[in-house]
């Protein structure tokens, strides 16, 4: 459980009373957040089995005011039992900004509400919310203008794909999304997984346009910097401007239009370096670069180099500090790599003529991102045209040619890596070493996240008859994937900003290489089956495509969630059929041959199994279950009870208790589950019931 709710840990829980306390502690432990009390409630640690018992149980001294300006900075998200102004007063001396403010949740003593108190967006308090409210029965109080308009948080939308926050009011364009007032969106990189799932009458426009009298001078200089294409055509007057690329753009303060940029980690550096040579050198090498290309530094997606570089002091502090992944390559990988500026000192001293740009063009190749390290060993990046740090500016080339840039709106099809930047070599004096930089624009983002599957078991349908856990599960995922019934049934589930993807029924190996594509990317996938997701369900087949995939069994991560069964759900609407040993079989033979089902038959009525047909027939299907009729009939009496069950406990559920022999005058279909008694089982009043096998009055 505590893996759904991994992007606010460190939690903690704050409770003063014992009723507070004993709502947050079963929250606690499954959220794996810290439960905070007083030392009045000392006796509610051991009346609760103690805190050797309960090691989510910590207790405070003194006031709870002292304790939380003590506490404040060391977790992600905090939730309240307490009356909600007690902590408004308690908390509104330790804020200090929305962007770095933890989430703030409040829990009602009685634990009807959820409610997002502070740092709904950034800080994840919405999301917070909703996940306890999930876990405890409760409804999320959500008070967002985005979450009314069913619209993501413009400060939020990039959040699943890596992407970082650069510049601009975001206030004031969060203000203009809210009054549903035209926004204009130029992306020109990155996925548009985003824009593929928002609601209909959506307030943005996504075609960038030529100047038009909409546009002042800045925003019109603003678009002829930018990278992306332009069409013809009349854009309504936009409200506010959204870009999403790797330039970094500097906004006029005089402008009326409010704009902010989102980066795409889609820029990698290509680094070679002398050994020995400084962080300082590297950072300030690599910021030059980029000013001197307007290239934004939020849109790195991190450092590559070659090998024996991968324990280079100065690098690995580098990475390390600003949080950049180091890929590195083997020369022969390198070697392999076509570069407009190759170097036969480079190759004399390493084994490739390239080192920055080769690894830049590498790293930015998706499917180059797994190739392992090799022997670290030395390098001299001695190039003899060096360009120093105190020159006025690098040489302002763009080697893919400014057509190569026009990249549209990004999405999920992948360009070719693009060399931005070839290689730029550095010193600096007082610094010891030598640096060279090259910067590729990538085929797709890097997130920076490690992805996870959860296989989602989503029982009859019913809300309520779905666990806390799954609910939590699918409310939390960034995409949910399913077929298409399931996805309406669960609906009321999704939230603002989710990817949703319904594919027909007949696509379950699309649906798991789909949720896996997306996983290994960096996503958090939901993929809801039916009944329970390990049986007949989608559980199997990821895992099985992962298998054939080579899964290292850590990344992406996985975890399943189960389900009422569909057999469990169709026993309790007639009663109490499975109370003696029991086997399931479906008779789809699409994925087993009919002679293994034929087998099974034979085998279940011969062993006197109460028997749960799934699959019985479809439009095309209807043989197998005249054939498995006649196969019972052979061993058990044609008065054997029988109960048809299609849809159980959705609206259209039909129910018909009859017998073996009038099995097959009863409808029939794929959302159908045939239930076949035991020797022992009789109807009763309506009801059917399979002895459990006990002599009368033996106990349990």
């Amino acid at each position: 459980m505590v893996v759904l709710f991994q992007d606010f840990q460190p939690l903690a829980a704050i409770a003063t009373t014992p009723t507070a306390a004993k709502k947050l502690l079963p929250l606690t432990i499954a959220t794996g957040a810290t439960l905070w009390i007083p030392e009045s409630l000392t006796g509610f640690t051991d009346a609760s089995g103690g805190q050797d018992a309960h090691p989510t149980i910590q207790v405070y001294a003194g006031s709870l005011k002292t304790h939380l300006a003590t506490i404040w900075h060391q977790y992600q998200g905090f939730i309240f039992g307490l009356a909600t102004g007690a902590v408004v007063r308690l908390i509104s001396p330790l804020l200090e900004d929305k962007s770095r403010d933890p989430a703030v949740v409040v829990v009602d003593e009685m634990g009807q509400f959820a409610i997002s108190l502070c740092s709904g967006h950034q800080g994840g308090a919405d999301r917070l919310a909703r996940l306890v409210a999930l876990q405890i029965g409760a409804t999320p109080v959500l008070s967002g203008a985005s979450v009314g308009l069913g619209l993501p948080a413009v400060d939020m939308l990039g959040v699943p794909f890596g992407w970082r926050k650069g510049e601009g009011n975001w206030t004031k364009v969060a203000a203009t999304i809210a009054r549903g007032e035209p926004v204009e969106v130029i992306q020109e990189v990155g996925s548009t997984l985003w824009q593929k799932h928002l609601p209909k009458g959506h307030p943005f426009y996504f075609e960038a346009a030529e100047d038009s009298g909409s546009r002042g001078a800045e925003e019109t200089k603003d678009l002829l910097n930018s990278s992306s294409t332009t069409t013809n055509y009349q854009l309504p007057i936009t409200k506010s401007r959204i870009w999403i690329g790797f330039t970094q753009r500097r906004f006029s303060p005089e402008s009326e239009l409010p704009k902010v940029q989102w980066h795409p980690r889609v820029l990698w550096v290509g680094i070679g370096c002398e050994r020995g040579t400084s962080r300082e050198l590297i950072e300030t090498a690599i910021e030059r670069v980029f000013q001197a290309h307007h290239l934004a530094m939020g849109a790195i997606a991190g450092i590559a180099t070659i090998d024996i570089k991968a324990d280079e002091a100065g690098l690995v502090e580098l990475c390390r500090d600003r949080n950049w992944p180091l890929q590195t390559f083997p020369a022969e990988i390198l070697r392999s790599i076509a570069v407009p500026t190759p170097s036969t000192v480079v190759e004399t001293e390493v084994g490739t003529p390239s080192v920055a740009e080769a690894a830049a063009i590498l790293a930015g190749q998706e499917s180059c991102l797994s190739i392992g390290n090799s022997k670290p060993a030395a390098i001299l990046a001695g190039q003899e045209s060096c360009l120093s740090i105190g020159n006025s500016k690098a040489a302002d080339i763009l080697v893919g040619q400014a057509s190569c840039l026009s990249i549209g709106n990004g999405g999920q099809d992948a360009h070719p890596t693009i060399l931005l930047v070839p290689k730029q070599i550095f010193r600096l004096e007082g610094e010891p070493g030598a640096v060279t930089v090259a910067v590729a624009l990538a085929e797709k983002e890097y997130t920076g996240r490690t992805g996870c599957l959860f296989l989602v078991g989503t029982g009859p349908g019913q809300l309520n008859q779905i666990t806390p856990a799954a609910q939590t599960a699918i409310s939390s995922a960034d995409a949910v994937i399913g077929y298409s019934l399931y996805i309406d049934l669960i609906s009321p589930l999704l939230r603002p900003g989710q990817i949703v993807e319904a594919l027909p029924i007949t696509q379950e190996k699309q649906r798991a290489q789909r949720a896996i594509q997306l996983a290994r990317w960096g996503l958090t996938v939901a993929v809801v089956s039916s009944g329970d997701c390990g049986i007949y369900g989608m559980a199997g087949l990821v895992l099985e495509e992962l298998r054939f995939a080579g899964w290292d069994g850590i990344s992406p991560r996985v975890q399943v969630f189960p389900g009422i069964s569909a057999l469990q759900a169709a026993a309790s609407r007639v009663g109490a059929p499975l109370m003696h040993d029991f086997c399931a079989i479906s008779l789809s033979d699409l994925l087993t041959p009919w002679s293994a089902i034929e087998k099974r038959l034979t085998a279940a009525a011969m062993a006197d199994f109460v028997t749960a047909l799934y699959n019985p027939k479809s439009a095309n299907r209807t043989e197998q279950i005249v054939r498995a009729q006649e196969i019972f009939l052979q061993y058990r009496d044609p008065n054997t009870p029988v109960a048809i069950v299609r849809s159980a406990y959705r609206q259209d559920e039909q129910i018909s208790i009859t017998t073996l022999d009038k099995l097959l005058s009863a409808s029939i279909d794929m959302l159908t589950i045939v239930l076949i008694g035991n020797s022992n089982t009789r109807n009763h009043a309506e009801w059917m019931i399979t002895p459990r096998g006990y002599q009368i009055g033996e106990s349990e």
